[in-house]
């Protein structure tokens, strides 16, 4: 398993992928996302992203949400897209990162504190206003990006999904997989 940046060719599977998990994203840009593959497959089996948003002299970094599809659920994909995208803030140079969520003890494990709205910088409260409009039970939540912890449960069930690919019948290529039939296809140096 890994993480890496989305690229233009993942557009089409991240806009279907948002659309099933009915997920707002009204400022859809493909290079603001990472994907987690499944590296054996070449898989997708989760994204995320993060948001700026200017706020007069300061930007804020906001992580707009984590999403790991359901068969790939319970093996730390999320935790891993988060501290890509966090990761990433901070080479960006944000110091903290925001979240508005409705499982605020999940975000807790990663080193996340709760905030009360009025701490929430003037642009990111008029954000998390939209954000509760939508879902009643979102918490503010930020860490400094400095300040996260992966859980060791969440590495160990990353690296179990490795080891279960590692374990995995290898498949065989025939030559239909590189897209010719060796039936009709003739070949300059054919050794038949």
């Amino acid at each position: 398993m890994y993480v890496r940046d989305a690229k233009n060719r993942d557009e089409v599977w991240l806009l279907d992928q948002i659309e099933a998990a009915a997920i707002d994203d009204p400022a859809f840009r493909s290079r603001d996302y990472v994907i987690a593959l499944d590296e054996e497959t070449g898989q997708k089996v989760g994204f995320g992203r993060i948001r700026v948003h200017a706020d007069g002299p300061e930007d804020h970094c906001e992580l707009a949400f984590v999403y790991t599809l359901e068969e790939w659920r319970d093996h730390g994909v999320g935790a891993h897209i988060m501290e890509r995208l966090i990761a990433e803030a901070g080479d960006a140079g944000y110091e903290r990162v925001y979240t508005f969520t409705e499982q605020p003890e999940y975000f807790s494990s990663f080193g996340f504190d709760p905030l009360a709205e009025t701490a929430l910088p003037a642009g990111l409260r008029e954000r998390f206003a939209e954000v509760q409009a939508q879902r009643d039970a979102a918490a503010p939540m930020a860490i400094a990006v400095d300040g996260f912890k992966m859980p060791p449960s969440a590495r160990r069930a990353f690296k179990q999904v490795d080891a279960v690919a590692d374990d995995a019948v290898e498949v065989k290529e025939t030559p239909e997989d590189f897209g010719y039939d060796p039936e009709t296809t003739t070949h300059k140096y054919d050794v038949r």
